[in-house]
This record gives structure tokens, sequence and C-alpha cells, in this order.
């Protein structure tokens, strides 16, 4: 693993940034939401997919991993 060391050169620009525009943050948050979603979507296709005994692995039941794979893309 690469261990990273902030220079406080870095943090200063992040605290002192002009704040961005209304439709900036608008779109940042939109595309976070969509990738969220998009994330909880394909990992819910894939626990409906796995194998008992990889199910047993992670410690679920086959209920619970077929419950949480039908469960909506937007439902946490």
């Amino acid at each position: 693993m690469t261990n990273v060391t902030e220079h406080p050169t870095h943090l200063s620009y992040l605290t002192n940034r002009a704040a961005l525009p209304m439709i900036a943050e608008v779109a940042i948050g939109f595309a976070v939401l969509a990738t969220k979603w998009s994330v909880r979507s394909r990992s819910r296709r894939q626990l409906s997919r796995l194998t008992q005994q990889q199910l047993r692995d992670i410690g679920l039941q086959r209920e619970d991993a077929m419950r949480e794979g039908t469960l909506p893309f937007w439902r946490p």
C-alpha cells in the first residue's frame, strides 16, 4: 500500500479556494449520487450470483442475499 502524506500547502489550497458555482455543486452532487446508485446496483447484482460457499464465507444466508439483491438501487 502506498503511504500518501499531505503537504500543508495542499490543505491550505483546499480550505482557501473559492466556492464552486451553484450549478457545478449540483452537477457534482448528481454525479456522486449516480455513481453511488451504479455501485449499489452492481454490488446487489453480484451478491445475488454468489455461490452458497461464497455466501458462507462472508457470513450471509441465501435468503438475506436474495432479499438484498432484489432491493432497488435507490434504497440504501
